[in-house]
């Protein structure tokens, strides 16, 4: 579905980050939030910031809110109202609905009410910077699906003067190479031959299920 419409319920940290970003990359942003305050900080970003209670299914109406492809709803402290908001979504036909959730407790019930995805910022943060401090080799990981990620990371040390096809990734790790670089923001060199060295300094970008090769990563088992 090529979303063109989102609107944002909520502006605190969470909604006005959403609806900025996604106001200067040119997508039409619908914006509410009762705190006139937080409404004027977007309101340059979006095509609408609209001071009200988003618990009213007749004030989305009036502004729209059924036109929306994506409705993110970003108050997961209160789950009252952002349950009332999941609601108005499903009557409004909203397709897709995005939910913050404080704890597992509120995402199970966002999910009875209908949300289609669920989203704990502090759980997640949390994740993301546990997984940066035990990582050696790895740079980024881009999740494709449950099983597959796009995996970038720094060749290791006992890698060095080894071939790809000497080092037969695919079958020690499951992952399969995608392409080399010797710069992280360099230009990716795409069906590198399997004879090739791997030179100091590389950094090799493949596809595969990160879970092994996370946990062989964090205890520096990559050889």
């Amino acid at each position: 579905m090529l979303v063109k419409t989102v609107g944002v319920l909520g502006l605190g940290v969470f909604g006005s980050t959403i609806a900025k970003e996604l106001g200067e990359q040119h997508y039409d942003v619908i914006a509410v939030d009762k705190d006139l305050i937080d409404v004027n900080r977007v309101e340059e970003y979006v095509v609408q910031a609209v001071q009200g209670n988003f618990t009213d299914i007749e004030l989305l109406r009036s502004i729209g809110f059924s036109n929306c492809d994506v409705v993110v709803i970003g108050t997961g402290s209160n789950l009252e109202s952002s349950v009332m908001a999941i609601m108005n979504c499903k009557k409004l036909g909203i397709k897709r609905i995005i939910a913050k959730a404080k704890n597992r407790t509120h995402m199970e019930i966002m999910q009875e009410m209908g949300a289609h995805e669920i989203i704990r910022p502090e759980k997640e943060m949390g994740d993301k910077v546990a997984r940066n401090i035990m990582r050696n080799n790895i740079l980024d990981v881009i999740n494709l699906d449950e099983e597959n990620s796009i995996i970038e990371f720094t060749a290791p040390k006992r890698w060095i003067g080894r071939s790809l096809k000497d080092l037969d990734l695919r079958k020690k790790y499951q992952i399969n190479v995608i392409g080399m670089k010797s710069d992280p923001k360099g230009k990716l060199s795409i069906n590198v031959p399997p004879e090739e060295k791997i030179k100091p300094g590389s950094f090799i970008v493949a596809i595969g299920n990160p879970k092994t090769f996370e946990h062989l990563d964090y205890t520096d088992q990559l050889k």
